[in-house]
């Protein structure tokens, strides 16, 4: 089947993605879906990029515990499932594409451009793409190009 790489997005609006040499599909965040999703793969060799999050000035103590809480439960979720996985500071990831100082419809741009086809919307209903499904995207192209 070959590599198989995924891009983790973490946080409430962030979202996964799963690229394999047939294509790529991305995922707006869910627990349950990411552990059903990756058990399903997790039998072939696969390397996983999650973004490296901290503290952002001016984000309060609630949500920097439950956006921690998040991060720690990807982390154990590939753990759980033997995934190796790299933990990529934004900075990293967003000078591959050049996206440094950019915001976040410019990694949907990117994105779309590397994906032609790509959908980003998370549900049927949504009309705007989600952020968090084109980073996850790019996240994942980062891991097949550098690691």
């Amino acid at each position: 089947m070959g590599m198989i790489y995924i891009g983790v997005d973490p946080g409430k609006k962030g979202g996964y993605t799963i690229l394999t040499h047939k294509g790529v599909l991305a995922f707006p965040w869910d627990d349950n879906e990411f552990v059903d999703d990756l058990r399903s793969i997790s039998g072939n060799p696969c390397i996983a990029a999650v973004e490296k999050v901290g503290a952002m000035h001016g984000q309060g103590v609630t949500s920097m515990f439950s956006f921690g809480r998040s991060a720690g439960y990807i982390e154990g979720v590939l753990a759980a499932l033997g995934i190796p996985y790299q933990l990529v500071p934004p900075n990293v990831w967003k000078k591959e594409f050049s996206l440094i100082g950019k915001d976040k419809a410019a990694s949907i741009q990117t994105c779309k451009r590397l994906f032609p086809g790509i959908n980003l919307l998370p549900t049927e209903k949504c009309r705007k793409d989600s952020d968090g499904m084109a980073e996850s995207t790019l996240l994942a192209e980062y891991a097949r190009r550098k690691m």
